[in-house]
């Protein structure tokens, strides 16, 4: 298979050739860019400045060669910055950054970024941005969204990876404000999303119109757990953001072959058949970590209704902190579990962090290669 079709028929339920393995298609599923630039120099590839895609987590652009060395099947959609200057946080890291992102040096030695009344700062020694979350671009933005319509053209046409587009609403927000007011005051956020529905049909259209056919899923983020239970019950979820979602998620699969992923931290096992229900095809970062989610439990009662993409490697207590081989065993034990049937794509648990060594990167992507096949 492609590695298109691969994801494709796996994303459907079906078993594909082997498991799909994603680095870097989505600003959860990503690397930073100091441990990106770590693992080249210890790969013995060119350390040229290295491209981001994120700003706020400084992920890096994963590039064809390492795509390649660690067989991997989606890439993500974003068209390079043009123009773009060169930033250099410290040390021998450069990364390629679009013109207008300019962080600037304090007396403390700490990185800011602002824009209006909003700032971010990365610590001196730090590995990404704290504060306000300031975008690179925005999708929305006439132009950007142009540009990375025709990146989606070329890259169906020319590669065989599988893409999302991201830049989507969930219909809810993930602070503790909008959390308390779910329960105290839910008409004034059912009116906000009724407006919002409206906004995300007309964007929705928008985008399968211009590239529909060239991109897989699109992609939401909100976070609705945190490391013990989630952070609001199913009912609430339901009446407040339920019908919203719902009614979106029902227009993409009427209108497209494309799937809705959803990114969600946390403990959410609760939510899960509430997200079901509204119609998300695939959950990350599968935060098997999370209070109540354990992974058998996950695939045994959600595996045939939701695509679990991540969970691969547990990345709060083993990729940053064990050895190779202690990294490699909880890879096949999380990879043993996920991947029967289909419904699974690899990846560890969010982004891989910018202090992981190179070696334990390498073990985890390669037992999963190893253990991919069905």
């Amino acid at each position: 298979m492609t590695s298109r079709q691969r994801v494709r028929e796996t994303i459907n339920h079906r078993t594909p050739d082997r498991m799909p393995i994603d680095m870097g298609m989505h600003s959860a599923t990503g690397i930073s860019a100091f441990a990106y630039w770590n693992l080249r120099k210890h790969l013995g590839f060119p350390t040229s400045p290295v491209e981001l895609v994120d700003g706020v987590q400084v992920l890096a652009k994963v590039e064809e060669d390492i795509l390649e060395r660690f067989h991997c099947d989606c890439v993500f959609l974003r068209p390079a910055a043009a123009p773009h200057r060169i930033w250099n946080p410290r040390g021998e890291y450069l990364f390629k950054v679009p013109e207008s992102y300019n962080p600037t040096l304090n007396d403390k030695g700490e990185w800011v970024v602002t824009r209006g009344d909003s700032s971010m700062r990365m610590p001196d020694g730090g590995f990404f941005f704290d504060g306000a979350w300031i975008n690179m671009d925005n999708l929305w933005d006439e132009a950007v969204f142009k540009r990375t319509a025709r990146e989606a053209e070329r890259l169906y046409k020319e590669t065989d990876y599988f893409v999302a587009l991201r830049g989507f609403q969930p219909f809810f927000d993930s602070s503790i404000d909008y959390f308390c007011d779910m329960i105290t005051d839910p008409e004034t956020l059912m009116e906000q999303n009724a407006a919002l529905l409206k906004t995300e049909l007309e964007r929705a259209a928008l985008f399968i119109e211009t590239m529909g056919e060239y991109v897989g899923a699109i992609c939401m983020s909100g976070d609705l757990g945190n490391q013990n239970a989630p952070m609001i019950g199913p009912d609430t979820f339901l009446q407040v953001a339920g019908p919203y979602l719902k009614e979106y998620c029902k227009f993409i699969h009427q209108n497209s072959d494309v799937k809705v992923f959803l990114h969600c931290c946390g403990a959410i096992e609760p939510l899960l058949p509430a997200l079901i229900d509204c119609g998300i095809d695939i959950i990350n970062p599968v935060q098997i970590s999370a209070g109540g989610m354990d992974p058998v439990m996950l695939k045994n009662k959600y595996g045939r209704d939701i695509v679990f993409w991540g969970g691969g490697v547990d990345t709060q207590s083993i990729l940053s902190f064990k050895t190779p081989a202690e990294v490699a065993e909880n890879t096949k034990f999380l990879t043993d579990i996920f991947k029967p049937g289909g419904g699974y794509v690899f990846c560890p648990v969010h982004n891989i962090m910018g202090d992981v060594p190179p070696e334990n990167i390498i073990a985890a992507y390669d037992i999963a290669y190893q253990n991919s096949g069905y």
